[in-house]
C-alpha cells in the first residue's frame, strides 16, 4: 500500500484519557520484562474516554486479566501490569491502521486488543497518571544530534577572524543613508567617532516608529534600553574603551530571545505578557560586545511563517505580501534600514526564506556552534540561531561574536572560526545540481550566479543526491515541536493563536499526538542515513550553491545541521504576491500587472563549521553580483 508522509500511532496517545484521580501504579523492576503493581489501597484509573475516539463506537472487548502472584524468583514480565484506560477492541485498531498505514490480519488486532491496556496504556502514565511528571521547556531529550559524523575529526584548526580594511568614506549628510549603511561602515564611523551610537540609536528608533505601521515588524520597542546602552556606548568609545566592530550598534532581536526585563511573546497570544527575568545568552554576548537593543522583532507565532498577534510583517519591498518567516521582523526591518543588524532563527527555513523575499544576508550557522540558551524552544535537534545584515561581511561580524559554547545549551559546543576579508578565493570546487537549475523555483539569476562562481575563479562542480523522500524527516520536527509545546496543546492554549488553518502549528501539534515511536526512530535512522550522503558530497566538493527555496536541499541541511549563506543576486520580477501559506481559493493572493521587480538571492552551503569559506566565498560573489546596496522604494 503506498507510504505516508507522515505516519501516525494508533490511538494509543488517546488512550489513557481517564480519570487522572484514580489508579496508582508502583513500578516494581526494570530488567529483562516491566512488570507494574498496583497499590491495593487505590482504585484502577476509571474508563471515560468514548470508543468514538476514532469516529466508531464499539463495544468493548475481553476480560482484562488480573496480576496474578507470582512465585520469587519469577522475573518481571511485559503485558502483567492493571488494567488502565478505555476499552479497546479490534475494531479500535482496524480504524488507527488508517493513520500508520499499515495492515495487520484479524487475529493480530484480536490478539493487540487483548491486552492493549495492561501491556501499552500504562506507558501514558507519565503524562496522565496519577503521578504525571512534570516537564519543564527548558528540559531537553537525553539523545542529541550531532552533525559532526562518527570517526570524522574537526574540520577546522585555525581560529582567526580578519575584517576588511576598507575605508568606510565620509559620513552621509542624511540620516537616510546612514541608516540604511552597512555595520562594516557603521562601526568604521562610530571606532573613528565621526558618528555617535546616540545618533545612530534615535536615526533607528524614529524609523521603528514611522515604518512599522507598515510593516509590523516590532512587537517591542526597547527604547529606553537602548538610549542607556547608546550613552554608555559612546562614555566607554571617547574613553578609549572600543570593544569592537559592534560597539554602540543598534541592533533587532527575533522575539524569541529573552531579555531580562523586557517582554518575550514568540508572537503568540498565550504568551504575549511574558517577562523573563534573564537575557539569553546571544543577547547577553552583543551586550557585552556593546551592541546597543533597539527592539524586539516580530516573527509567525511559535516561529511559524509571518503572522502573529500583531498582525502580518510585510515585505517592504512588496507591501502587498508577507515578509516570509518565520524570521519575519528581522527581515523586514534589516531590509528597510531600521536596525544595523538584527538575529534571527531556523528550524526548516527560517533565515533562509524571509533572507530571500526581503533581499539581505542571512547566515545560518553550523547546528551547534551558536548557543540557543534562553531562546524559545521549537525542536531541540534543529534549531539554530543567526544573524541578518545588509551585507556578507556584517553577518561575520556578528557571528564572531555570537559563537561558542554554554552549558545550558547541551547541544552547543566550542568552535572555531577562520575567517579573512581580505584574501580571495581561487580555486574553491563549488558544487551545483545541474537540474535543479534548468527548473522551478532557480531563476535566471540562479545561473547568472552559477556563471559569476566561474568569474571570480572559483570552479563549478557537478554533483548529485539520490532520489529520497528527503520530508520523510519532517516526522523529526513534527514530533519534537509538539513535545516542546505538549502543555499548551492539551490544554487548547492554541486555540488563542490567530492562524487556525490546517497548515498551522494548531492543527500540526494535535495530528502530531499521532505519530508512530517507531516510525520516528526510522526517520532517525534515515536522517544520519541522509548526513552521510552529504559527507559524501563534501569530500568532493568546498561548498555548494543552489536555489534557496530548493526544498530538498533546505529540508535536507537543516537536518544535517550544515551552515548556509544567503544572499542577494539580482532581480526578479513577479506578477502574484508569494505566501509562505498553503494556497487558499477562498482568499486569492495580489496579482500585479505589469509584474514588480523585487531582489531574488541564491545560497552557499558549507561545510561543518565552516562559516569562514562560506563569508570568504560570498564576499567575492557579492562584489560580482553589485546589487546589495539598492533599497526598497518608499523607506
Amino acid at each position: 500500500m503506498p507510504r505516508a508522509r507522515i505516519c501516525a500511532a494508533p490511538v494509543s496517545h488517546l488512550m489513557y484519557l481517564a480519570n487522572q484521580e484514580n489508579a496508582g501504579f508502583q513500578p516494581t523492576g526494570y530488567g529483562p520484562k516491566l512488570r507494574i503493581t498496583m497499590s491495593k489501597s487505590r482504585r484502577q484509573f476509571l474508563t471515560h474516554a468514548p470508543l468514538a475516539l476514532l469516529g466508531a463506537a464499539v463495544a468493548s472487548y475481553g476480560q482484562d486479566q488480573k496480576p496474578a502472584e507470582l512465585p520469587p524468583g519469577a522475573p518481571p514480565a511485559f503485558g502483567t501490569a492493571p488494567a488502565v484506560g478505555p476499552q479497546v477492541s479490534p475494531a479500535t485498531f482496524a480504524e488507527a491502521e488508517k493513520l500508520v498505514e499499515v495492515e495487520f490480519s484479524s487475529e493480530d488486532l484480536a490478539e493487540a486488543a487483548s491486552n492493549w491496556r495492561s501491556a501499552m496504556a500504562p506507558l501514558y502514565e507519565r503524562r496522565v497518571g496519577p503521578r504525571k511528571v512534570a516537564m519543564p521547556t527548558t528540559l531537553a531529550p537525553w539523545s542529541r544530534w550531532d552533525p559532526v559524523l562518527p570517526g570524522q575529526q574537526e574540520l577546522l584548526q585555525r581560529n582567526q577572524f580578519v575584517r576588511s580594511k576598507t575605508d568606510p568614506g565620509p559620513l552621509p549628510a542624511s540620516d537616510e543613508d546612514i541608516a540604511f549603511a552597512p555595520v562594516t561602515q557603521l562601526s568604521r564611523w562610530i571606532e573613528s567617532r565621526k558618528l555617535t551610537s546616540q545618533r545612530l540609536t534615535n536615526i533607528y528608533l524614529a524609523r521603528l516608529e514611522k515604518f512599522n505601521p507598515k510593516l509590523r515588524c516590532v512587537i517591542t520597542l526597547t527604547r529606553q534600553l537602548a538610549l542607556e546602552q547608546a550613552r554608555k556606548a559612546d562614555q566607554e568609545i571617547a574613553a578609549g574603551k572600543y570593544r569592537g566592530p559592534l560597539h554602540g550598534i543598534p541592533w533587532g532581536a527575533k522575539d524569541l530571545l529573552d531579555t531580562a526585563g523586557i517582554p518575550t511573546t514568540y508572537g503568540a497570544e498565550p504568551f504575549r505578557d511574558r517577562l523573563p527575568t534573564k537575557d539569553a545568552v546571544v543577547v547577553q554576548r552583543l551586550n557585552d560586545a556593546g551592541a546597543v537593543l533597539v527592539a524586539k522583532l516580530s516573527l509567525g507565532a511559535l516561529a511559524l511563517n509571518d503572522i502573529w498577534f500583531g498582525g502580518q510583517t510585510m515585505n517592504p519591498w512588496l507591501l502587498e505580501e508577507g515578509s516570509s518567516g518565520s524570521s519575519a521582523g528581522p527581515g523586514a526591518a534589516t531590509a528597510a534600514g531600521l536596525v544595523g543588524f538584527a538575529i534571527g532563527s531556523e528550524t526548516d527555513g527560517s533565515i533562509v526564506s524571509p533572507s530571500m523575499r526581503c533581499g539581505v544576508t542571512g547566515l545560518r550557522p553550523t547546528y551547534g556552534r551558536v548557543a540557543r540558551t534562553g531562546a524559545m524552544t521549537l525542536c531541540w535537534s534543529l534549531d539554530k540561531l543567526g544573524p541578518m545584515a545588509r551585507s556578507v561581511e556584517d553577518t561575520m561580524l556578528v557571528l564572531n561574536v555570537i559563537s561558542g559554547a554554554d552549558a545550558g545549551d547541551g547541544n552547543s559546543r566550542p568552535s572555531k572560526l577562520d575567517f579573512n576579508a581580505r584574501v580571495g578565493v581561487p580555486k574553491l570546487r563549488v558544487g551545483y545540481f545541474p537540474a535543479w537549475m534548468k527548473e522551478n523555483p532557480a531563476t535566471a539569476v540562479d545561473r547568472a550566479a552559477l556563471q559569476a562562481v566561474k568569474k571570480v575563479g572559483m570552479v563549478a562542480v557537478e554533483v548529485a543526491i539520490p532520489d529520497w523522500p528527503y520530508d520523510a524527516l519532517d516526522l523529526i520536527l513534527f514530533a519534537e515541536a509538539a513535545a516542546a509545546f505538549e502543555e499548551l496543546t492539551l490544554s487548547g492554549g492554541l486555540n488563542q493563536l490567530k492562524m487556525q488553518v490546517p497548515d498551522a502549528w494548531p492543527n500540526t501539534f494535535r495530528q502530531s499526538r499521532f505519530l508512530s515511536a517507531v516510525d520516528f526512530v526510522q526517520s532517525d535512522r534515515f536522517r544520519r542515513k541522509v548526513a552521510d550522503e552529504m559527507g559524501r558530497i563534501f569530500s568532493q566538493v568546498d561548498l555548494l550553491l543552489v536555489p534557496s527555496l530548493r526544498d530538498e536541499m533546505l529540508t535536507i541541511t537543516n537536518f544535517t545541521g550544515h551552515p548556509s549563506l544567503t544572499l542577494r543576486a539580482g532581480f526578479v520580477e513577479v506578477s502574484e504576491a508569494r505566501s509562505d501559506w498553503a494556497p487558499d481559493p477562498a482568499h486569492p493572493l495580489p496579482k500585479f500587472s505589469p509584474p514588480r521587480r523585487v531582489p531574488h538571492g541564491v545560497t552557499l552551503i558549507g561545510r561543518l563549521f565552516d562559516e569562514g569559506t562560506l563569508g570568504e566565498a560570498g564576499l567575492a560573489l557579492e562584489r560580482v553580483f553589485n546589487v546589495a546596496s539598492e533599497r526598497p522604494l518608499g523607506f
